[in-house]
């Protein structure tokens, strides 16, 4: 994966699967983007968790407060995006398949990179059926790199 100073990309899309999207993730997504004057798109997942026996169920849709919540740390991204003299802009959608999702908007817009937040890889067959490693899916999937941001403290990141 390229450093990313050596990278100038078209576009850059900062993406989260329903968590907040960190200080860190927006700092890297603006220098990613500043050297080449490029937008962020700011994506989020509000999680659809799943079907009733193959059709959907409002019941397992995102609640108005799930919803609300991936708005507004979209919209906390973008103004501050902004703040930084990057050009931004965000939207939420629901899905089940996060990772697919992401990897799609990112062809959809152009994008170069895709930024992030992320939990510590885990190296447990077990990981793949866990939300929460969903940026590391989006890592496998994606034709373009990925930097997941780690909130952990440097000596307990795994590589």
């Amino acid at each position: 994966m390229p450093e990313p100073e050596a990278l100038h990309p078209r576009a850059v899309l900062l993406a989260s699967e329903e968590r907040e999207i960190t200080d860190r993730a927006v700092a890297m997504a603006a220098r990613l983007a500043t050297p080449s004057g490029a937008p962020v798109y700011v994506f989020a997942i509000a999680r659809v968790h799943g079907t009733n026996l193959g059709f959907p169920n409002p019941g397992l849709l995102p609640t108005k407060a799930e919803w609300e919540a991936q708005r507004k740390s979209v919209k906390q991204a973008v103004a501050a995006l902004r703040r930084k003299g990057v050009r931004a802009e965000g939207r939420v959608v629901g899905t089940r398949s996060a990772a697919k999702k992401i990897v799609q908007e990112a062809e959809r817009l152009g994008c170069d990179a895709i930024v992030m937040g992320a939990d510590p890889p885990r190296n447990a067959w077990v990981a793949d059926f866990i939300w929460s490693q969903e940026p590391q899916r989006v890592r496998r999937r994606a034709r373009v790199p990925v930097y997941l941001v780690t909130d952990a403290p440097p000596e307990t990141r795994t590589r």
